[in-house]
């Protein structure tokens, strides 16, 4: 079983940064590809971000620009640097995980790090 544990979330005032990271407990060059998500209060959740094993990264329209994904393999820990942050950003970030074995698809989820921007 595939544990992820994210970090680095807080309350930071708008303009600001955090970076977020989800740890794996096994090595994630496993992993087909690696997203975070988030869900603010009474609404669906939505994706972020995503990269893929050989280091593609795409993001919803609302945070290019701003938010930036990256894997470092050797550390098993995938992050989400986030600047310029706006409080429509206010919300708990989830990592997820795909691995896709004998053609089966596996997904991992953690248990998420609430992120707030204060105005």
């Amino acid at each position: 079983q595939v544990q992820l544990v994210e970090s680095g979330g807080g309350l930071v005032q708008a303009g600001g940064s955090l970076r977020l990271s989800c740890a794996a407990s096994r090595n994630i060059f496993s992993f087909n590809a690696i997203h975070w998500y988030r869900q603010a209060p009474g609404k669906q959740r939505e994706f972020v971000a995503t990269i893929t094993g050989g280091g593609s990264s795409d993001y919803v329209d609302s945070v290019k620009g701003r938010f930036t994904i990256s894997r470092d393999n050797a550390k098993n820990t995938a992050y989400l640097q986030m600047n310029s942050l706006k409080p429509d950003d206010t919300a708990v970030y989830y990592c997820r995980a795909d691995q896709l074995i004998l053609g089966k698809l596996y997904i991992y989820w953690g248990q998420g790090t609430q992120v707030t921007v204060s105005s």
